[in-house]
């Protein structure tokens, strides 16, 4: 597809529609989403309590991008690409671990600090300078505990989305809690169609009835909330807010990021099979159980759930034009104890379940819009609003791109 086309289809799009085959299909354009989203926009990577002691590091793939993630001596998170300057070798290899004091090429032993700097290189000449010779560097911010890194050459502004997601999340105090579970699946799906799904809950009645017994299907999370479903989520958050806990719905101009406290189904309090905490602990100094779900957005790359005794965060990252890669982590207070305090599977049930069948929602969507007779469809404005509201986004995202930095000629490699 010519750029004039990609363009001329992206202004084509009728508000309220899904996109046009090709943004759901086609190699050249997945090759132009790295380029105009995720190479552009700030990217959930990890959080901060998996990287906790100098040399810790993680290890991430974006695009073609590699990184690594790690933790220097003075304490400071640095997002490295995982690149050695010499031959251009990968250093680590492991999703995570300790490099002790340095980042060691296994190529040519080419070293590196845990600032990136040069340490050590064998059999360089005279004029050799290591201070011209370290690691590339990506920008790496920190929100509420959560890791974010940036490819820009120009990062766009973190402050109003640190702001937010600090606030929001400052009484749970994640600084102290741990990683209790992890899981990383690959769905055979476009990462539009993945992030979509996740925008309504028009489907959740039917597709995910362990879910619905404490999610509510209302489309709160969208700004969508109506009758009753308001006032309850209205007394929710002026009970919370009055103990001191941000709570209102509040959210970018463009509706990249947002937070909001949603109320849960009924008498539940956390998102398990019967609706009681699974864990014994609460985080942080949380006066009570009924505080309802913290929700936090930030397109393109997550959304994540904070409740009193545990939270559920999810990071995407596109794979090709029809897969993607989701992992689910889940955290709990740091002084819970498993087997104790609490049960992982019980902990984890209802999102591992709510997965697989959403993966399988995923893959049967991707199947349909493959088809020649795919035309873009009509979005419900009261359910759906959430999934146009990231359409919008993203085609605002790429018509700028198109305009500004994308150079002519053919989107395909």
């Amino acid at each position: 597809m010519a750029v004039e086309d990609l363009a001329q289809q992206l202004a084509a799009c009728k508000p309220g529609h899904s996109l046009p085959r090709a943004f759901y299909t086609e190699p050249g354009v997945h090759a132009f989403d790295l380029a105009a989203v995720w190479y552009r926009h700030w990217i959930l990577v990890a959080h901060d309590v998996e990287i906790p002691h100098p040399g810790d590091y993680v290890t991430r793939t974006v695009g073609d991008h590699q990184l690594v993630i790690v933790r220097g001596d003075d304490g400071v998170l640095r997002a490295l690409h995982n690149v050695c300057r010499h031959r251009g070798s990968l250093l680590c290899d492991a999703t995570s671990g300790n490099t002790r004091r340095r980042l060691v090429c296994p190529y040519h032993q080419w070293s590196y600090n845990l600032d990136g700097t040069l340490a050590r290189a064998r059999k360089t000449p005279g004029d050799f300078d290591p201070g011209d010779h370290g690691l590339a560097a990506a920008a790496c911010e920190i929100a509420g505990g959560m890791i974010f890194v940036s490819l820009a050459d120009r990062p766009p502004g973190f402050g109003p989305m640190k702001a937010l997601t600090d606030s929001y999340l400052a009484p749970f105090d994640l600084g102290t809690a741990r990683v209790a579970a992890t899981s990383t699946v690959i769905e055979n799906g476009n990462w539009k169609l993945v992030m979509e799904n996740n925008r309504e809950c028009l489907h959740c009645r039917g597709a995910h009835p362990l879910l619905c017994t404490t999610f509510p299907e209302a489309p709160l999370h969208s700004g969508g909330a109506t009758g009753n479903d308001l006032v309850v989520m209205e007394r929710l958050i002026e009970r919370c807010e009055a103990l001191g806990l941000p709570s209102a719905f509040v959210a970018a101009p463009d509706l990249q990021f947002r937070a909001m406290r949603m109320p849960f189904v009924g008498d539940a309090r956390s998102m398990t099979v019967d609706g009681r905490p699974a864990v014994a602990k609460r985080f942080g100094n949380l006066p009570e159980w009924n505080l309802g779900d913290v929700l936090l957005y930030h397109y393109p790359s997550t959304w994540s759930h904070f409740m009193a005794d545990h939270a559920v965060t999810f990071r995407l990252v596109p794979i090709s034009a029809t897969s993607t890669q989701l992992t689910t982590t889940w955290l709990v207070p740091g002084d819970a104890v498993e087997g104790i305090d609490y049960d992982v599977d019980e902990l984890t049930h209802v999102w591992m379940t709510t997965n697989r069948e959403d993966t399988a929602l995923v893959e049967r969507a991707q199947r349909g819009v493959s088809s020649p007779a795919y035309r873009p469809g009509l979005y419900s404005p009261e359910d759906e609003a959430g999934v146009a509201q990231f359409v919008d986004w993203y085609r605002a995202q790429a018509l700028d791109y198109l305009s500004t930095d994308y150079p002519q000629g053919d989107t395909h490699d």
